[in-house]
């Protein structure tokens, strides 16, 4: 058994963003091809407690290389008030000659870093007639910075961030990182959601909300909203939005904004596009300069197994990570 842990992982993937955003196309591609098995994801809640939860999200990538394997991943946003990361994780992958487990990797970092490279891949695809130079964060936690991350490897234009926070201090925080980060970036913090939302035309929700807060309604038309959290928006919202999904049969599911949507309006006609099919089209995609679009990845297993899979290979050529003998029974 290869074991990968935080450090190994942050070695392997700082600096890696253009990797990892090829990545995450290729399998946004191969599941648009039907080269994937992915079951729904795993809903573990508790009695008397709905704001914590873990999820089991299994997988299959079919390719030269197939892999296999499952990323459980618990959500518990009272960790930060604690100082304490909301979310923790851990990636188990299978042999796809015997099925025996043979490497456990944290997965934290392959989460928040592949959901990082959707969000740019997003943005990057679904453009304006206009280069996006400007982003709006709204929640400033881990996914958000990393996902400014990817978007300054993938837009090199954006020059200025807006953010807001509900936690004043925590907006400060993230704007100081932000500045030590990028030196030549403009950071500018918003005192309403609003506000952010008017200030940019690209939106990134990254957020801890349970259910629709938000409208569209600030936004300028032409806006691309990423909507990462996906429980942001309103129904109405959704509904007068050009709608990008990564799937639709796992985000209309779990109270998100869309499934909402689907169960006011008894289908999913709300869809316009899926983003692997987006990408696999040679023609480039224009993003509608008089509507809003709203880009809502529900998180698909394939993208932690086909970043994990990235990271595996580099382990191996950088002798990274511990090997633990006689993990499984011998047989005979």
């Amino acid at each position: 058994m290869l074991i990968l842990g935080a450090e190994d992982i942050h070695q392997i993937l700082d600096g890696a963003e253009k990797n990892v955003l090829e990545t995450v196309r290729r399998a946004y591609v191969l599941h648009d091809r039907g080269h994937t098995a992915l079951p729904h994801s795993v809903f573990l809640r508790f009695p008397h407690d709905q704001r914590n939860r873990i999820i089991g999200l299994p997988a299959y990538l079919g390719d030269e290389t197939p892999v296999a394997g499952v990323k459980w991943i618990a959500s518990f946003p009272g960790n930060l008030a604690a100082g304490l990361p909301r979310a923790s994780a851990a990636i188990i992958m299978n042999s796809m000659a015997t099925g025996a487990p043979e490497a456990f990797l944290e997965g934290s970092v392959i989460s928040a870093r592949r959901t990082a490279a959707s969000a740019a891949l997003a943005a990057a695809t679904l453009t304006a007639r206009k280069p996006d130079t400007g982003v709006s964060l709204v929640g400033c936690g881990v996914i958000n910075f990393e996902v400014l991350s990817y978007l300054r490897a993938a837009l090199p234009e954006l020059a200025t961030v807006t953010l807001f926070d509900l936690d004043r201090d925590r907006a400060r925080a993230f704007a100081e990182r932000c500045t030590a980060r990028w030196p030549d970036l403009t950071v500018a913090l918003a005192d309403t959601a609003e506000e952010a939302l008017a200030a940019q035309r690209l939106v990134s929700l990254a957020t801890t909300a349970s259910a629709p807060h938000l409208t569209t309604d600030a936004c300028r038309p032409g806006t691309l909203v990423l909507h990462l959290s996906l429980r942001d928006l309103t129904v109405d919202s959704i509904l007068a939005g050009v709608n990008v999904v990564d799937d639709a049969d796992h985000v209309c599911r779990e109270s998100t904004s869309l499934h909402l949507t689907e169960q006011r309006t008894g289908d999913r006609a709300f869809i316009q596009a899926s983003i692997g099919s987006v990408l696999a089209d040679p023609a480039p995609y224009r993003r509608a300069e008089d509507r809003v679009t709203v880009f809502s990845p529900f998180g698909l297993g394939v993208l932690d197994l086909a970043v994990a899979e990235f990271v595996r290979r580099t382990a191996d050529t950088l002798t990274l990570g511990t090997r633990v003998p006689g993990f499984l029974p011998v047989s005979g």
